[in-house]
């Protein structure tokens, strides 16, 4: 680790100041308030609220999840999990981190596994989002789940939700994974349980099943 007078020296030659510093801060907010003033159409279609009108109180938006549209209110800082488990109810999606590290709050976004602590709720638009709560048809367990069970691929159970949505994606995707992918797939998951083996047994066998 280089000490402080390495440190400052290489700063001097880099030929930074205090000046240049402000000037550049200047120009990348003046950049930002240009870039926040462009209406929300033509930033996307996908937009659900127009920057201009956001916070610091609750806004009303539209998220379409599992199937079913639902209408709430939430302040411009929430989080997709945070409105998921709060105003929705569906409290399936985990908060482990809360910085997109341990991947416990994963949900699908049109069929992709994402981090729902990483994505503002107002930020959702028009996007369809599954949750565990929308993995199962009615009372038939998705092949994942069954397979979850019959594996024992869970302890505390804190992780599994996320667990299951991300190897329940990669089977959309890829109908023949080997162990190799399915590690790949829930290499981001934090599982304090040490039940990875577990779950790829389970994967594999789920994506067995579905073949069957």
């Amino acid at each position: 680790m280089p000490c402080f007078g390495e440190t400052m020296r290489a700063d001097m030659k880099r030929k930074l100041s205090r000046r240049s510093f402000l000037l550049a801060s200047a120009v990348t907010t003046a950049g930002a308030t240009i870039v926040t003033a462009v209406p929300s159409k033509a930033r996307g279609a996908t937009a659900s609220v127009d920057a201009q009108s956001v916070g610091p109180a609750a806004v009303p938006i539209v998220l379409h999840v599992n199937g079913q549209v639902r209408k709430l209110a939430v302040e411009p800082r929430m989080t997709l999990a945070e409105a998921l488990r709060g105003p929705l109810g569906l409290t399936g999606t985990k908060i482990g981190c809360n910085r997109g590290a341990c991947s416990a709050c994963t949900v699908w976004l049109e069929g992709k596994p994402v981090c729902s602590c990483l994505i503002l709720a107002i930020e959702v638009g028009s996007h369809h989002v599954t949750t565990i709560e929308g993995l199962a048809q009615a009372d038939q367990l998705h092949p994942v789940q069954t397979a979850f069970i019959e594996h024992d691929a869970l302890q505390c159970g804190f992780c599994t939700p996320g667990m299951l949505m991300s190897c329940a994606a990669l089977l959309e995707s890829n109908p023949h994974p080997n162990a190799e992918e399915v590690q790949t797939a829930i290499s981001g998951h934090a599982c304090r349980c040490g039940t990875y083996p577990h779950v790829v047994s389970a994967t594999l066998a789920a994506a067995k099943l579905r073949r069957a």
